[in-house]
């Protein structure tokens, strides 16, 4: 009998494997963690007191992993900065650092913690998934030592890197990206010397991963979408949101729909920096998602997504984002424009004087069409279209192209483009079209509270975005956020000195 009980847990994972890979679905999990942040210090703090806090954030993670796994999860994708927070110089981090080697190296840290010198986190992680026979996404710090002969090494001899790791349901390392595309206060972290496009397989489809601010340029999101032909995007993130175009749960839906693929959010939880927001995206709209401003606490989330959505049957058509647009003249509608900004971005907006109509403003290259028909008029709500065609950011420029029909925070039109949440007014109708230079648009429909509308808008093939049967709450925003990849400045590393 010995035999046949040693055969016995290979032959069960096998057959899961065999029913997952048959299987047109699977069930995927992400965790939005409040992490337990350290005390704020320019001063290194010793190596123990460093572990320490990153247990007390894993024992955290830990318990979602494991709910997860009970509920049948396949795979868990927890946030940017959730082991051990972000208050940290670049010296000030490094005892959070652990050596993380490149996955071909075939390592399970479980079992072999100290092959490649003292790793406790990556042996606690690569522990969390063998336990529960799941995936386990996670964000930590690599480092990497380098010689003086590297004339792009720091001064202190070291790389240090903004890292996603992956450990499969034997615990085994399988994927590593190092995040390309910092964010402004990142000044902790290097740039890799080249983008890096992770992918790896798993029975439930072909899985990417990158991390956060990443996801706004070409490498590598696009490229892992389009060239690696990805079936679903891993997305760790400490996302601050920004309305009326980037909050998280709005701007992570638009791009999975945009992009036509699934894309597993997992975020951060902290409110006091506005961070807040994950989900479960599809190309079809979220499966599930959740945006909380008003507590501290953590969720799990889990839903069943297409494993290989491209082969699904829903799976959306190609959109040409400016063949209606393009097509028509501009709207008579009422010709008066404003500038106004939408925090250092110069928009042009037209306001909507009337219950219905049709207007069309335009800026630079673009040209945005609005048809629309509210339920009422109100004295106190003001509305407007906003065209923008230009750079935006600051480290790191970028170009967008945006059509967007947006609430002002009050009757007082320099206050249009600031941040609402709130609105009281219902369409019955609304068409949003602009003539985009460009294949890459993510629509957005965003109601009072900062909630989504599954299922109550479509992206016609011509490039409009149309409500279906008018909007079910009030309207906050309907956006058509477009990416210039080809007008980017270069990357920093890529401007010469």
């Amino acid at each position: 009998m010995l035999p046949c009980q040693c055969l016995l847990p290979a032959v069960v994972f096998a057959l899961a494997a065999l029913q997952a890979l048959a299987s047109d679905t699977f069930l995927a999990a992400v965790y939005e963690h409040a992490v337990i942040l350290p005390d704020a210090s320019t001063q290194p703090v010793p190596a123990s007191h460093a572990l320490a806090l990153m247990h007390r954030n894993m024992d955290v993670l830990e318990g979602a992993v494991k709910e997860a796994a009970r509920q049948g999860a396949h795979i868990i994708v927890t946030p940017e900065d959730g082991i051990y927070g972000w208050r940290f110089t670049r010296e000030s981090i490094y005892p959070y650092l652990e050596d993380i080697p490149d996955p071909v190296v075939n390592w399970i840290p479980c079992t072999d913690p100290s092959r490649f010198g003292p790793a406790p986190v990556q042996e606690r992680l690569s522990c969390m998934a063998r336990n529960n026979s799941i995936y386990v996404v996670a964000n930590m710090g690599d480092k990497k030592p380098c010689a003086s002969s590297d004339p792009s090494c720091p001064g202190d001899g070291r790389y240090q890197f903004n890292t996603d790791v992956v450990f499969d349901t034997h615990g085994k390392l399988v994927a590593r990206y190092h995040k390309y595309n910092l964010f402004r206060g990142e000044t902790q972290f290097n740039y890799p010397k080249e983008p890096e496009a992770v992918t790896f397989e798993t029975p439930f489809g072909k899985f990417g991963i990158f991390t956060c601010f990443d996801i706004l340029f070409y490498e590598p999101a696009v490229v892992l979408v389009n060239k690696m032909q990805v079936d679903t995007v891993l997305f760790p993130t400490a996302w601050m949101n920004v309305l009326p175009f980037l909050t998280a749960v709005q701007f992570h839906s638009a791009w999975a729909m945009g992009m036509r693929v699934n894309l597993l959010s997992a975020n951060t939880h902290n409110t006091s920096m506005a961070m807040t927001g994950d989900g479960l995206f599809t190309p079809e709209g979220p499966a599930a998602y959740h945006y909380d401003s008003a507590t501290e606490e953590g969720r799990l989330l889990l839903a069943e997504l297409s494993t290989h959505p491209r082969l699904s049957p829903t799976y959306p058509p190609a959109i040409n984002w400016s063949s209606y647009a393009t097509s028509i003249k501009k709207f008579p509608g009422e010709n008066d424009t404003f500038s106004g900004a939408v925090r250092r971005d110069i928009f042009t907006f037209g306001e909507l004087r009337h219950k219905d109509g049709n207007h069309t403003v335009c800026q630079g290259d673009l040209c945005c069409h609005l048809v629309y028909q509210m339920s009422d008029k109100r004295k106190d709500e003001v509305y407007v279209l906003g065209a923008f065609d230009g750079l935006h950011g600051s480290l790191i420029k970028y170009h967008w192209q945006i059509c967007s029909l947006l609430k002002c925070p009050s009757t007082n039109l320099s206050t249009c483009g600031q941040p609402v949440e709130t609105a009281q007014t219902k369409f019955e109708m609304f068409s949003l079209s602009g003539t985009f230079g460009t294949s890459y648009v993510f629509p957005e429909v965003l109601y009072s509270g900062v909630q989504l509308a599954p299922g109550e808008f479509q992206v016609l093939r011509d490039g409009r975005l149309i409500s279906k049967n008018g909007t079910s709450k009030p309207l906050v925003t309907a956006t058509l956020f477009g990416r210039l990849y080809e007008k980017d400045p270069p990357h920093p590393l890529r401007i010469s000195p």
